[in-house]
C-alpha cells in the first residue's frame, strides 16, 4: 500500500491572492499603540542612531502609557526576543548596544 505524500504550498493557486500576514509581533512593531517608530529603525547599523531615534518617538508620542524611557526599552527589547534565534549575533550585538546607548541618553545607570 503506497503512502500519500504531503507537499507545502509556497504560494497561492494562481488566481487566489495570499492572505496578509497574520504575524503579530510584525504588526505591533508597525503599528504601535505606543510609539510612531521611524522607518527601518531596526535595520541601523550604529547603535546610537538607533537609541536616539527611539528617544525620539518616545518624547513625541502622545499615545504612549509609560513614561519614554520605559516606552522606548520596551519597545527595543520586543524587537529582539520577538526576533528570536533568527537574529544574525552581529545584528544582536548592535541592538544591544543600542539599549546601553538609550540608558545612556535618558541618563539611567546600567543595570549591574
Amino acid at each position: 500500500m503506497a503512502r500519500k505524500r504531503h507537499t507545502r504550498r509556497s504560494a497561492a493557486p494562481p488566481g487566489r491572492a495570499r492572505k496578509p500576514d497574520r504575524r503579530w509581533s510584525n504588526r505591533v512593531t508597525r503599528q504601535s499603540n505606543a510609539l510612531d517608530l521611524d522607518q527601518g529603525v531596526f535595520t541601523l547599523n550604529d547603535p546610537r542612531e538607533i537609541a536616539r531615534s527611539l528617544k525620539r518617538s518616545a518624547e513625541c508620542s502622545t499615545r504612549r502609557k509609560s513614561e519614554p524611557y520605559r516606552s522606548a526599552m520596551s519597545m527595543l527589547t520586543f524587537f529582539i526576543n520577538r526576533a528570536g534565534r533568527n537574529l544574525p549575533v552581529s545584528r544582536r550585538k548592535v541592538l544591544q548596544r543600542a539599549k546601553v546607548e538609550l540608558r545612556a541618553q535618558f541618563g539611567r545607570a546600567i543595570p549591574q
